[in-house]
């Protein structure tokens, strides 16, 4: 079996105290992500799906249990360790693509690298790279302003995958897109894992995306009640690539 990448024990978070009535909002989750699988997290509104991804990328706390993330066990890392690790290990793609207006495509990609203290000819490069590789190499120039709905959530992917990071997690990436550019986008992250081998954990609610995923695990009311891995899913990008 592939070494797991992602391994939760007994992760439970709760809200609640100082008088307010305790409000359990994931309970007992287990599970183990293995290197290179494209993952969906399923569920009603409320079942806990994003607080899994948020305490996944050590934006949150357990209130038990333990996370480990290729190889570091994060709930007991610091603070400033916490942030270290999301800066070095993990890429986000969430609903909203959050790029900032005032720079264009190719600055808005290496600009994180910048941070991490990579030279910026050697950041410039790779950002380029990476934007042909999404099939964004002639928008380089335009600022987000300038980019479809599709085109914008793909240069936040690019963003998140131009650190190398062994983990993307993905909030709805495609909520706020027509279904054109939502299939577009998916097909993006379909072929980084297929292609490429990235380990992709994605909270969706659309159920012909989530069924086109390596693995689909369900939650309701905070707890895992199905776990299912596909063999081979159908998963293949747009003949031409991405056009919106």
């Amino acid at each position: 079996m592939t070494e797991p990448i992602v391994e939760t024990r007994g992760v439970s978070r709760t809200l609640g105290g100082a008088g307010v009535a305790p409000q359990t909002i994931l309970d007992d989750v287990t599970i183990d992500v293995p290197r290179g699988q494209f993952v969906a997290l399923t569920g009603a509104s409320g079942s806990g799906k994003s607080t899994l991804l948020y305490l996944l990328g050590a934006l949150d706390r357990p209130t038990s249990g333990s996370i480990r993330l290729d190889g570091v066990e994060i709930s007991e890392l610091d603070d400033d360790g916490r942030a270290e690790f999301r800066n070095e290990r993990l890429g986000f793609v969430f609903q909203f693509h959050f790029l900032l207006p005032e720079f264009n495509v190719l600055e808005n990609v290496f600009l994180p690298m910048l941070r991490r203290g990579v030279p910026r000819v050697e950041a410039e490069e790779h950002a380029y790279d990476v934007l042909a590789l999404l099939g964004l190499a002639d928008l380089w120039k335009r600022r987000p302003g300038q980019l479809s709905g599709g085109q914008q959530q793909r240069v936040s992917i690019a963003r998140a995958v131009a650190n190398d990071p062994a983990i993307i997690l993905a909030d709805e990436p495609t909520g706020n897109l027509d279904s054109k550019n939502g299939a577009l986008v998916f097909d993006v992250f379909a072929e980084l894992a297929r292609a490429q081998g990235r380990t992709i954990v994605m909270v969706t609610h659309d159920a012909s995306f989530a069924e086109r995923t390596d693995r689909q695990i369900v939650l309701k009311d905070g707890r895992v009640v199905d776990d299912h891995t596909r063999s081979a899913p159908p998963r293949a990008a747009p003949a031409n690539g991405p056009q919106g």
